[in-house]
């Protein structure tokens, strides 16, 4: 297999810089303090929020995001549909931005995600909501930003600067933030415990990382690769994908383990490299008999799980070391992606903290 290509390559001009210095590496770090405290100082607007749908008799919701964001959303269509029975749709923002084309909301909730604050198009389909009268809210680490001025509602991350250009610790602090939406939502005070224990789960799957820098090597001249999830996880393989490919410039593809056998699943061969994000829950029996088909292929296995049997049918079995329940788990599934697209970055001598082509803010039409 070629080397991959040098161009954006980095090459430390300290030769003792470590990766704990960078600010990526802090960041991932930082998600358990940062976690907890959205948990405290998010509860009054997201309750605030939760109050305002059931006054208003909102049946479903409109999120415009971006990126990152964007797979926030999808995590909201699962939890806000699975605990609150709510229609969740994700906006095309070029019908505003550039078509001119706006659909009608009628009863919805429209709910930016954005961790800047600052991408047009998100912005325009905000302000066409609020000129139809529809309730709209932001979700956001940027509260005095131009799209948190659309909105009627505001549910500030408090994630702190993010200094890295890879969204990590702003991704969780969007998920926590749409959980403790739902949680409100839902009523039952369980569910806010539960969540209450989020930040702990996450300062416990951080153990993972020296085990994950272990195998980065092995997959220094990986080429191309997808990563699979299902129900709830369906977003976390979307933001592992995207963290893979926007650090360590690999071609990843994320799917749902139902739609790759739909013809994709002609690409794998002897030693392809299948990362399954499979935490314990309702579709772990979907997920084994997709491992049964892909080993079948000969296909290099790679499993975020705490399933034993899922891990038990991977090559490399990366066993998550806390059992969350099953709608929260995408904030602790996250963790080994993230991890994993750092050192896979700084094996291959990238820049962990400025990776190539992008920026921190994008702004789109």
């Amino acid at each position: 297999m070629p080397l991959p290509s040098l161009a954006g390559a980095w090459f430390s001009t300290d030769v003792n810089k470590r990766i704990e210095e960078t600010h990526l590496f802090r960041e991932i770090h930082e998600q358990p303090e940062t976690l907890q405290r959205l948990l405290d100082e998010a509860d009054g607007p997201a309750r605030e929020l939760a109050r305002a749908l059931e006054r208003r008799r909102i049946t479903h919701v409109v999120i415009a995001a971006r990126g990152t964001s964007d797979n926030a959303g999808r995590y909201a269509q699962y939890v806000l549909g699975a605990l609150n029975g709510l229609q969740v749709a994700l906006a095309t923002p070029s019908l505003f931005s550039i078509y001119d084309r706006p659909p009608r909301f009628h009863n919805a909730l429209v709910l930016g995600i954005s961790q800047s604050g600052q991408s047009p198009d998100i912005i325009s389909v905000l302000a066409e909501a609020r000129r139809q009268g529809a309730l709209t809210a932001v979700i956001t680490n940027a509260p005095a930003s131009e799209l948190a001025q659309q909105g009627d509602f505001i549910i500030p991350i408090y994630a702190g600067e993010e200094r890295s250009v890879a969204a990590t610790k702003s991704y969780t602090g969007q998920l926590a933030a749409v959980a403790l939406l739902s949680a409100h939502l839902n009523g039952d005070n369980a569910l806010l415990r539960s969540l209450r224990e989020a930040g702990a789960a996450v300062a416990g799957t951080l153990i993972m990382n020296d085990a994950i820098s272990a195998i980065a090597p092995r997959y220094r001249y990986m080429e191309r690769c997808i990563v699979v999830g299902r129900g709830f996880n369906y977003a976390t393989a979307f933001e592992t994908a995207l963290k893979l490919k926007e650090l360590t410039y690999t071609i990843v593809e994320p799917y749902s383990s139902a739609d790759f056998l739909h013809g994709p699943l002609a690409m794998v061969e002897r030693g392809f490299p299948v990362i399954v994000i499979a935490p314990a829950g309702k579709m772990t029996p979907v997920l084994q008999d997709f491992l049964q088909t892909v080993r079948q292929r000969r296909a290099e296995v790679i499993a975020v799980s705490d399933e034993p049997t899922i891990l038990e049918q991977a090559r490399v079995p990366l066993a998550l070391p806390h059992t969350v329940p099953e709608w929260l788990s995408p904030i602790t599934a996250i963790i080994p992606g993230q991890l994993l697209a750092l050192h896979l970055a700084w094996t291959r001598d990238y820049d962990v903290d400025d990776p190539r082509a992008i920026q921190k803010v994008t702004e789109t039409r």
